[in-house]
């Protein structure tokens, strides 16, 4: 049995090919919308991928299983429970999909969601009896559990799908032998649990003993635990979960229509009817010169995230990069469902070089520049744009906590009067939110060079 994972960090995302030589066949499990991989490696190995699993409805990414069927025509296997537009082969309990000395078999684990399932994947070469992997999906992550509270928008409650978790986890995910290798779709840094761990393989024994949910305790505890401090989700994971039960667009369909060129005359036509212009340089490169009523949001971060975090839906937008990077720009707004491009800047920033009247600037300070008007009579409004969670453990004495994915629905309490600095951790979400900040036409805004990080390595003093 060929078992290989693929993780791709900027989501936190991890999928898997699953392969037999002898019977030449393949099983995809949660794919990533762009698929070339998954079919370079297939016939590398001489496999033919004849099967595609989502272990649910993705909230934070759309799957590629509607990619592999026009590709290779892959057969899509969902959770019984599951509704969608597409054909699909519905899987319960017991079910068997078996190829070669390759057999996955199915339990239904609801919790996450409610059409949640997990793989069992057996390598028969090597044990009849016991599987080699478990292919969790978002029911058991490694030191964590998928969070129960996503579905609210649809009908379903925090508590109904907590207590379903439980059973699933209780009865069937751990009952299985403690050597069973387990391997979720998430890692850490992932908005679908709270304190998923680095690693992203893991055993059942390992998880039995460590893992925090899976400790003994009653389902009103369980449920209690699970569904307390979880992070705030963005509001494009109801949006991407409805989409995966959609029969949509493929990623190369969307690409070819979005990857047009854009004159300047014509992004600056398209801004004033409504458009957003995205742009993906790094913030030092944006702080330097950009084009006004622009949006940083760097490709070296988690690009995709807040993306969907900030843009709107129902607005086209408009890329600005690198020469070179517009297609990946576009490909990974294309994970999250964000297939509402009008194109890219012609040219990049070089299209501004004789327009100087379009381009802004963002003032920088360093920490002690900062330390020093603090000590002022003219004290800024310190702005901190990370979570509060962050913002608790360790600040900057008298800033101002408003979390960046909060940032646009709290603008109005911040002050137009008073010269704001705004910082995070290191410089890339206070990039994005000055971006915002200009944008709603605040006149007086800096950026804390380095974030908090330099505000510590200058030895300031901050409160705990």
């Amino acid at each position: 049995m060929i078992l290989k994972q693929y993780y791709l960090g900027c989501l936190s995302h991890a999928s898997y090919l699953i392969g037999d030589e002898e019977s030449k066949t393949a099983a995809i499990v949660d794919p990533q919308r762009d698929i070339d991989q998954y079919l370079e490696d297939a016939k590398l190995h001489g496999l033919n991928i004849r099967h595609v699993f989502l272990t649910h409805f993705h909230a934070d990414f759309v799957a590629g299983h509607l990619e592999l069927k026009e590709r290779v025509s892959s057969t899509i296997y969902l959770g019984a429970r599951a509704e969608a537009e597409y054909e699909f082969t519905p899987l319960k309990d017991g079910d068997v999909i078996e190829f070669g000395k390759v057999r996955l078999e199915i339990l239904e684990t609801p919790g996450h969601s409610p059409e949640s399932i997990s793989i069992l994947a057996y390598d028969l070469t090597k044990d009849l009896n016991d599987p080699y992997a478990v292919l969790t999906g978002d029911t058991l992550f490694i030191g964590d559990v998928g969070r129960p509270d996503l579905r609210a928008s649809l009908g379903w409650s925090a508590t109904e799908l907590g207590s379903m978790l439980y059973d699933s986890l209780r009865n069937k995910i751990l009952g299985l032998p403690d050597k069973t290798l387990v391997y979720p779709t998430h890692g850490a840094g992932s908005m679908c649990g709270k304190n998923l761990s680095k690693e992203t393989v893991s055993t059942i024994g390992i998880q039995r003993k460590y893992n925090y949910a899976l400790q003994p305790m009653s389902k009103e505890e369980f449920v209690k635990i699970v569904t307390a401090d979880q992070p705030e989700a963005p509001e494009y994971f109801t949006y991407d979960a409805i989409l995966n039960t959609k029969e949509h667009q493929t990623l190369r369909e969307t690409m070819k229509e979005a990857l047009r060129p854009q004159t300047l005359d014509e992004v600056i036509k398209l801004e004033g009817e409504g458009a957003q212009i995205l742009d993906v340089r790094d913030p030092v490169d944006f702080e330097g010169a950009h084009l006004g009523g622009s949006i940083n949001i760097g490709l070296g971060g988690k690009y995709a995230t807040w993306a969907g975090t900030i843009l709107e839906r129902d607005k086209p937008i408009l890329i600005i990069a690198e020469a070179g990077r517009e297609e990946e720009a576009i490909m990974r707004l294309g994970r999250i469902g964000f297939d509402h491009i009008a194109g890219y800047l012609d040219g990049g920033m070089e299209s501004l070089l004789t327009r100087p009247d379009l381009l802004k600037r963002t003032e920088r300070i360093t920490a002690l520049t900062l330390a020093e008007q603090i000590s002022s009579r003219k004290r800024p409004v310190i702005l901190d744009v990370r979570t509060e969670n962050e913002w608790k453990f360790n600040r900057i004495e008298g800033s101002v906590n408003i979390p960046l994915n909060q940032l646009k629905d709290r603008i109005n309490e911040i002050p137009r009067d008073q010269r704001i600095v705004v910082h995070c951790a290191s410089g890339y979400r206070s990039s994005i939110s000055l971006g915002l900040l200009e944008k709603y036409k605040f006149p007086y805004t800096s950026d804390l060079v380095g974030g908090i990080s330099a505000w510590e390595a200058a030895k300031l003093q901050t409160k705990h």
